[in-house]
């Protein structure tokens, strides 16, 4: 973790664990899913330190601080001394958590089409309501 290195922003999102393999990290900067200073970047872009990065990982957005940069991948441990997540990202990520999770058990589609006998019921619904 030397901050002299120039390290490519696919090469630090690999060591700092956001993505399982460069392969995958340069596909979501490719993608439009990793923001540098609130622009889309090239995967080539060179980390700076104190640079903010925006980066979407399925349904949620973390918004991290560089803090140190490597070009190598080591232990979990280690490559959280890479960034610090902001306090706004860590709040509206628990949050979002908290709903996900208050919307699991309810199935929002019939996932299915109803029968015969359900729409008639559903029919018979409806003209009750109509009065």
């Amino acid at each position: 973790m030397s901050e002299q290195v120039k390290v490519r922003l696919d090469k630090w999102l690999w060591a700092a664990r956001f993505y399982k393999t460069r392969a995958i990290a340069k596909q979501m900067v490719d993608g439009g899913k990793v923001h540098y200073e609130g622009q889309r970047a090239k995967c080539s872009k060179v980390v700076e330190l104190g640079a903010t990065l925006q980066i979407r990982q399925g349904f949620d957005q973390r918004v991290v601080i560089v803090k140190a940069l490597s070009e190598q991948r080591r232990g979990a441990a280690d490559a959280q001394l890479l960034y610090e997540e902001t306090a706004d990202s860590l709040e509206r990520r628990e949050k979002e958590a908290l709903q996900r999770k208050a919307l699991k058990g309810a199935d929002l589609s019939p996932g299915h089409k109803p029968d015969k006998r359900s729409r008639r019921q559903l029919l018979g619904v409806k003209e009750l309501q109509r009065g």
